[in-house]
């Protein structure tokens, strides 16, 4: 599977009254890859979201990861995103199987991103490119980083960090195969405009 276009990263209080209704709408328009990223330890809720979106992304031939739960991943035989204090892939890789889609935050440096090749990844996620809501404190990433990374390491490259349809377009023209984006996609007033946003973020990979 080519891992190319927008991969929509949900994000619980964004979405606390309308998550699947926005999620819908954002696989309407379009998604290669589906985050399910929630932070709190309400275990029973996590799962029971994550199998409504399971469910979603079947019937939209999306598929779903999960953010730095590897078991339960391993329990709905779908993907995990590990951020760099998740530890190695290593164990992931070999609770997941070989055909599981596995990502790995590498902020803005391409050592991390040489180290996770080399663990197994299947892409690398770097950021924040822009000042991020999610993740105000993390460091910057840049253009240069991305060719940098882009000769060297032999994977997809994810790209995070306030995405906007006003600011992804060079991220792609410089080599980004992943926009990964929360607000910028499911911070709008209507599900009709989070679809327009979808269909628009992928539109940026068709020329």
């Amino acid at each position: 599977m080519k891992l190319r276009g927008l991969y929509a990263i949900t994000d619980s209080q964004l979405l606390a009254s309308r998550f699947l209704s926005y999620v819908e709408a954002a696989l309407e328009g379009g998604v290669c890859l589906l985050q399910y990223r929630d932070k709190s330890d309400d275990a029973a809720r996590r799962l029971r979201e994550a199998e409504a979106l399971m469910k979603l992304c079947e019937r939209y031939g999306t598929r779903l990861l999960i953010n730095d739960d590897a078991e339960l991943a391993a329990r709905l035989g779908v993907g995990v995103h590990l951020g760099q204090t998740d530890g190695p892939l290593t164990p992931a890789r070999a609770l997941l199987g070989r055909q599981a889609i596995i990502g790995s935050t590498c902020h803005a440096s391409l050592a991390l991103a040489a180290q996770a090749a080399k663990e197994g990844a299947s892409y690398v996620a770097f950021g924040r490119f822009f000042n991020s809501v999610t993740k105000p404190g993390a460091p910057a990433a840049s253009t240069e980083l991305l060719e940098q990374a882009r000769a060297q390491v032999k994977l997809p490259i994810a790209v995070i960090g306030g995405i906007t349809l006003d600011n992804a377009a060079p991220l792609v023209a410089h080599g980004a195969d992943l926009l990964a984006v929360i607000h910028g996609l499911f911070g709008a007033d209507s599900a009709q405009e989070v679809t327009r946003r979808a269909r628009a973020f992928n539109a940026l990979f068709a020329s």
